[in-house]
């Protein structure tokens, strides 16, 4: 089940400013740099533990609705489902009325619930189906856990750190493994 992913977060969880507070430096000159690396470092944490920090659309692309009406996310936390649309062998869209479907958003990871009858099949074999999310902790760092936001620092520093580093690189802290595994969400 592919996710496509519409709009990245608006802001990230470290400001340029705290995250050069955070290496010591000083100056301007390599202010690009740091601010590529908060989004690198962002997203490898998103990655390791399969959730959005910072609030964003994805698009869930599926071929058939489940036998069990059920539809574990591979994007979490689900906030919100914004859009669902089936479409036709000739690829036009048509949309879905949002209540056919109930959203589990306490879960890790969310589950989405199609009401048996309330949808029509897809009329293309592959990608016939569209649901278009909202996942994240929120719209700005307040609303990350704090370990979270620590382990991005950690990634940062290791990026800036490292960033000479050729090949495999050098591993991460061990102390990333500690901040993120209580959070990382596991695969149904």
């Amino acid at each position: 089940m592919p996710a496509i992913l519409l709009a990245g977060p608006t802001v990230e969880p470290l400001t340029l400013a705290e995250a050069k507070t955070y290496l010591r430096v000083d100056h301007a000159a390599e202010d690009a740099l740091i601010s590529s690396l908060i989004t690198a470092a962002r997203a490898t944490v998103e990655a390791l533990t399969r959730r959005v920090l910072i609030d964003q659309s994805w698009r869930i692309v599926r071929d058939a609705w489940p036998a069990s009406g059920l539809i574990a996310l591979p994007v979490n936390p689900l906030k919100a489902l914004t859009a669902a649309r089936v479409l036709d062998g000739a690829g036009t869209a048509t949309a879905l009325p949002l209540d056919a479907f109930s959203l589990d958003t306490a879960r890790l990871p969310g589950l989405i619930k199609v009401a048996r009858g309330a949808v029509p099949a897809p009329g293309r074999p592959l990608a016939g189906i569209a649901l278009d999310i909202t996942a994240g902790h929120g719209p700005n760092a307040d609303h990350v856990p704090s370990p979270l936001i620590e382990a991005v620092r950690v990634v940062l520093a290791h990026f800036y750190e490292h960033r000479d580093v050729a090949g495999p690189g050098a591993a991460f802290p061990a102390r990333l493994d500690a901040l993120v595994a209580p959070f990382r969400v596991t695969r149904l």
